[in-house]
């Protein structure tokens, strides 16, 4: 999601992680259901149960902290938290300035949802802010409208400031027709990135390979593959 700052990417170099300290695990708190917070106020979602089955399968003390999506890749780099785990897709760009684990999502559709049927898809379209979709749809012709939260996009779409609303499919299904909402799946299913893996900086090669090995073994023993469908269904894209 999030497009790189490269100009932060100097912090890196001299933030590194000790792996005797607590790992702060950085996510958005704002991404239903990847991520979110429930009514205790805590962190939930996809995610959350994810990075606690890594950290104890890595043997690892692990908190969470929550942070703005338009700020995440700069807090990283800055120290404020040790990972990004927040539906962050894998890309070229992301690469130059943070590393990432294998992915633990994979690769799957970006889609579009409209009021109505028939919207015109190179006019108005929004986007969350930093993100590959927002970048998509920049590069596709259309006007595009950023917002800092996805809640933000879907209201520009029932208030008629956005034709349509672009987005991780997985995120737009509870405001789909899939699951009784009032929007509608416009055009084509669009995929993008590389799926969705665990960012860290690039000094932290020992933190990146405790958790790659994690997300090894829950790949080959199946676990990975019913949690995705335990949070996303029995349509959800697996290993």
């Amino acid at each position: 999601m999030n497009k790189l700052i490269l100009a932060t990417a100097a912090l890196a170099l001299s933030t590194g992680f000790s792996m005797a300290q607590t790992v702060r695990m950085g996510t958005e708190g704002a991404y239903p259901p990847y991520n979110f917070i429930n009514d205790k106020g805590e962190v939930d979602g996809f995610e959350r149960e994810l990075g606690d089955a890594l950290c104890e399968k890595a043997g690892l003390t692990c908190e969470w902290v929550t942070n703005e999506w338009d700020s995440i890749i700069p807090n990283l780099l800055s120290g404020n938290y040790d990972t990004i785990i927040a539906g962050m897709s894998i890309t070229e760009e992301r690469q130059q300035t943070i590393d990432f684990t294998q992915n633990y999502y994979p690769p799957a559709a970006s889609a579009y949802l409209a009021a109505s049927e028939g919207v015109d898809l190179k006019g108005v379209i929004a986007a969350q802010i930093g993100t590959i979709q927002a970048d998509y749809v920049a590069e596709s012709g259309a006007t595009l409208l950023e917002f800092a939260t996805l809640d933000d996009t879907i209201a520009a779409v029932k208030n008629g400031e956005a034709d349509a609303v672009f987005a991780d499919k997985d995120a737009l299904v509870p405001f789909s027709p899939d699951e009784g909402g009032d929007l509608l799946w416009v055009g084509e299913d669009i995929p993008l990135g590389g799926g969705i893996g665990v960012g860290l900086r690039k000094s932290d090669t020992e933190l990146r390979g405790k958790l790659d090995a994690a997300i090894g073994e829950m790949k080959a023993d199946g676990s990975l593959n019913t949690m995705i469908v335990k949070w996303f269904g029995d349509k959800a894209a697996t290993f």
